[in-house]
Order: structure tokens, then sequence, then C-alpha cells
């Protein structure tokens, strides 16, 4: 039997926004700490945890592997015994879906077990690179075998601890592969120094990952610039297990600030502000660039949209390390009053689908004129913009970003709007509760 697709139509604004919300846990956030907790001397108590598709991958595989976990999904409040840096599980198999973070964290994880660890997803997770992370945990001591195709999962950890040294990433296609090493580099015999050169991508979710290395006890010696970064985790050094409150998610929150931008009025998202360790926060400044206003607190966020009569301002931008802010942009350029330029964002290629490619496609049904090059989009806007339906290519984040555009524009249809699982489940829910 043929399962029809799934869709869902998008409720235009009628009147200005007036909302304050709160969002759930950062995805990001919650499975670094999930690693860092499972890794610690002793118990840690995580509040606020995203309860989605990409952490109940991580949950699993850290189950699987013989970690004790338990979540309350009516708190979201996760309780980790700790394994002191040593995994109870001598063989395991790992099935990461299409979690970037559960795939290439739990296979630098793995290499700090002693035994043999599957790690496999779906068929887009068999297409994302994960060479240059195998390559470094091999020279850390930890061998690894690719099941398929060189370069790419499903693969094998013939775990048996890591040692320290010198390691090195050359423009890694994801701060992902820099990060996994950086949580396990703790628990390694001795000191690892980590050298990127080339351009670092995504650098502020690296220092997510230093910061919540900080929170659990372990110091690090941190450079990061330009031209790449340098990193010195001393080892072997202890995590400390403790409570963690986990912040909203940033990426999520963005959809709901920058509905203010075009439905009018102003939307307030609490317990994310200036205090925040999540980069795409910033991405408030954006909104500021094309012409809204915002009001900065260290535990609050507020947008406000334009005055009657204005328009969004286009702009040029490099969105390095801000990549998955790119969707949300790129929507709002539809609207803008002249072409929007977003530059740097390459790795997009590699993501749940290949995001530019997908954008290009979808605001051109829309009624704009897009120019797609390697590293980026130049969205010209549309005298209108045009109703239809939108595929979502299993992308959340195309499903979220594209719910903004029906706000301001009849006729939006989101397709397969259950793809918003794998980081906001009930995002549709939510989206309807802001404009009634």
């Amino acid at each position: 039997m043929v399962q029809l697709m799934s869709s869902i139509a998008v409720q235009r604004a009628r009147a200005p926004l007036d909302a304050v919300v709160r969002l759930p846990g950062s995805k990001s956030l919650t499975n670094r700490a999930l690693i860092v907790a499972a890794l610690a001397d002793g118990p840690s108590r995580l509040t606020g945890v995203l309860l989605a598709d990409d952490t109940h991958h991580m949950l699993g595989a850290l189950q699987e592997l013989g970690i004790e976990a338990a979540v309350d999904p009516d708190t979201c409040v996760a309780d980790i015994r700790g394994c002191a840096g040593y995994l109870p599980a001598g063989e395991a198999d790992l099935f990461c879906g299409n979690s970037g973070t559960t795939m290439r964290f739990c296979t630098a994880l793995c290499g700090l077990g002693h035994g043999r660890y599957r790690l496999d997803g779906t068929p887009r997770m068999r297409q994302r690179p994960i060479g240059q992370l195998v390559e470094v945990l091999q020279l850390l001591g930890a061998p690894v075998r690719f099941l398929d195709r060189q370069g790419y999962p499903p693969l094998e950890v013939r775990g048996r601890g890591l040692g320290g040294g010198h390691v090195a990433f050359d423009s890694p296609p994801s701060s992902q592969l820099i990060s996994a090493i950086l949580m396990a580099a703790p628990r390694a015999r001795g000191d690892v120094m980590v050298e990127v050169t080339g351009q670092v991508v995504s650098a502020p979710y690296i220092r997510m990952t230093l910061a919540v290395l900080e929170a659990f006890g372990v110091s690090t010696v941190d450079r990061i610039n330009d031209s790449g970064g340098r990193f010195i985790v001393p080892a072997p050094q202890p995590y400390r297990g403790r409570e963690y409150a986990i912040e909203p998610d940033a990426s999520n929150a963005s959809y709901f600030l920058s509905a203010a931008a075009l439905a009018g009025g102003r939307v307030t998202v609490e317990g994310l502000g200036t205090r925040s360790t999540q980069g795409d926060a910033r991405f408030v400044d954006v909104l500021e660039r094309m012409g809204c206003r915002v009001d900065r607190d260290p535990n609050r966020l507020t947008v406000h949209g334009l005055a009657t009569g204005q328009t969004l301002r286009g702009l040029e931008i490099d969105l390095n390390d801000m990549p998955d802010m790119v969707q949300t942009l790129a929507v709002l350029a539809l609207f803008a009053d002249g072409p929007t330029r977003i530059a740097n964002v390459q790795n997009l290629r590699i993501k749940e689908t290949d995001r530019l490619s997908a954008l290009a496609y979808e605001l051109t049904n829309r009624g704009a004129t897009v120019d797609e090059r390697p590293d980026g989009l130049t969205i010209h806007p549309p005298d209108w913009v045009l109703p239809g339906a939108v595929n979502t290519y299993d992308d959340h984040r195309m499903a979220m970003s594209f719910a903004l555009a029906g706000l301001a524009a009849d006729g939006i249809v989101i397709n397969d709007p259950e793809c918003t699982a794998k980081t906001f489940p009930d995002f549709f829910e939510r989206w309807r509760a802001l404009t009634s």
C-alpha cells in the first residue's frame, strides 16, 4: 500500500503578534551534556533536556553502551550515572538515525571503550562524511573499519582506549568532528593536542563544547581564529558529575523571533539571552540589520517587527558561524526590499539534505529568482510570494523555516511536517498558538 505524504496549511497572521514563548531545550547542548555526563565520575542530572529524534538516538546509543540513563518525559529531566570513562559494554550495535551529533560523538566515545562497536544510520547518514574523524581516532590508537564506502558510515570501532598525542584536522567539513575528539580527549591516557588548519566551520559550536567541558570540571587550552585553531586537553582528567541546566534551542528560537519580522508586533523567547553559549542566539543581530528592533537581556530576547509601511532590508552576509540560520534568513529574504546574498556556507550540502539546492528549488517555486553558488545563494525577492506546497526533504529546518513564509503569504502548505520530530516534535502546534 502506498502511504500518502501528509501536509499542513500554515495560517497567515491577521494581526501583529504579542507572544512570550519558552521553547524546548537545545539539541546541541543536550547531546553534548549526555556524552559528558556518561563519561563523568558519579551521577549527573540534566534539566531542560530536549526530547526529540536526535536526542532519543543519543540516549539509545548510550544505553546500548551500558550507561545508566533515565529520562522523565514530563519534566524533561535526565538522570545519568557516569561510567568514569570506562564503557561498560564490550560490544554494541548503535543506530544513529540521521543524527550527525550521535554518529560523530559516539564514534569518538567508542574509541574509549574496550571491545567492538558498530555504528550505522539512515541512508542519508551514509552520505555524510566522517573520514577525518576516523583518521584522528586511528592516530590516537582506536582502529576503525569502514563497512561499506570509505570515509562514510557504517563503520566499526575496535576500541582499546585512546592514547595521547598531536592530531590534526584540515578544513574539516563539520565542527562536530572536532567536538567529538574534544569530549573524548579528557579520558585519554595522555595529553591530546588538536590542531585545525584552514577554515573552522561553525566555530561557535566548538566554543559551546568547551563550555560544557568546563561546566563538568575539565580544563582546556584553546585558540580559535580565522585561519584555524589549536586545542590542548590535559589527560587523563575526570569529568565531575553535576546538575546541569540546558538552555532553550537557539536555532529553533530563530523561527519564533523572526515571526515578528514578518507579522509585526513582538515576540519574546524566555530562557535565552546574552548569557547563551549558543552562537545562533546572535541571529537577532541579523534581524536588527534587516530593520527590526531587538531587546536583549541576560535570559530573554525580544524582537519587535517593523512599523507599518516598512520593508525588511536585503543584506549581504557570511553565515559560516551560523549555518543553521541560512534557511531562516533565506525565507525572510522572500519579503525583503532587495537581494540577499548568503556566503561561506558550503557545508550545508552535507546536512540532512543538500540545503542549498533544496532552498534554491523551493524559493524559486515561491517566485524568487535564486543564484545558486557552491558556497551560498543570492535571493532576489518576487513582487509577491506564490502560494503552493513546499517539499521538506526529510529536513526539519526546511519545514520550520518555510512556516515563516505562511505568516505573510497566503496558500503556503508544508509537506511532511512530521520531519520536525528530529528536534522539535510539537513545532506546528506551538506555531499555531503563535497566531491564535
